[in-house]
């Protein structure tokens, strides 16, 4: 066994070990922390197998800006509500139930032809090489995003900052005035 399997198990493991615990976490930041620690388990085996920008983007995208935005979100809600354990959409579970399968079904899917294309050069890899010839994938996308795309490119950047900035003046306002109205009901209390 040489160390790239064991650390691909390993990674492995941790992968399926928070996204278990994300499913009995009691704290919506906890939730949000086991699945920060699946993108990462995720992004180093994505390094193991050689796909260092997806590794790279998993990392920065995923585990870097939307958690962020996510314990944004869970913070401004409110950790410390009580959740309704009833169904607003009656037949949601049903519906995830059958979306999840179909998705599995998906995975399965591309994962077997992946192995076949893997296995079908005469050394095992020769499908995989011809098809990575061009390693200019990442450059392609930079060179592309950065010069006829970058106007549209910092607008949107400008237009999550200002959307952050509007949901937590909008935020504190909502605080400010729930506050407001604990005092006055307080106050109207105790002249009664």
């Amino acid at each position: 066994m040489n160390l790239e399997v064991i650390l691909f198990g390993v990674m492995f493991v941790m992968a399926l070990g928070c996204s278990i615990a994300m499913l009995f976490a009691p704290n919506a930041v906890h939730v949000a922390l086991f699945l920060v620690g699946t993108q990462i388990a995720l992004a180093l085996a994505f390094l193991l197998q050689g796909a260092f920008f997806v590794a790279a983007i998993q990392i920065i995208v995923y585990a870097g800006a939307i958690m962020v935005l996510f314990l944004f979100v869970i913070m401004l809600l409110g950790i410390d509500l009580k959740e309704s354990l009833v169904e607003p959409l009656t037949g949601q579970r049903g519906l995830a139930l059958v979306l999840g399968a179909v998705l599995a079904i998906g995975l399965l899917f591309v994962a077997i032809q992946g192995a076949s294309l893997a296995a079908g050069g005469a050394d095992g890899t020769a499908a995989l090489t011809e098809l990575n010839q061009d390693p200019g994938n990442v450059q392609a996308i930079a060179r592309a995003l950065f010069s006829r795309y970058l106007l549209p490119f910092e607008v949107t950047s400008i237009l999550l900052v200002v959307a952050i900035v509007g949901v937590m003046v909008l935020a504190r306002r909502l605080s400010a005035v729930e506050t407001d109205s604990r005092e006055r009901a307080a106050m109207n209390e105790e002249a009664a």
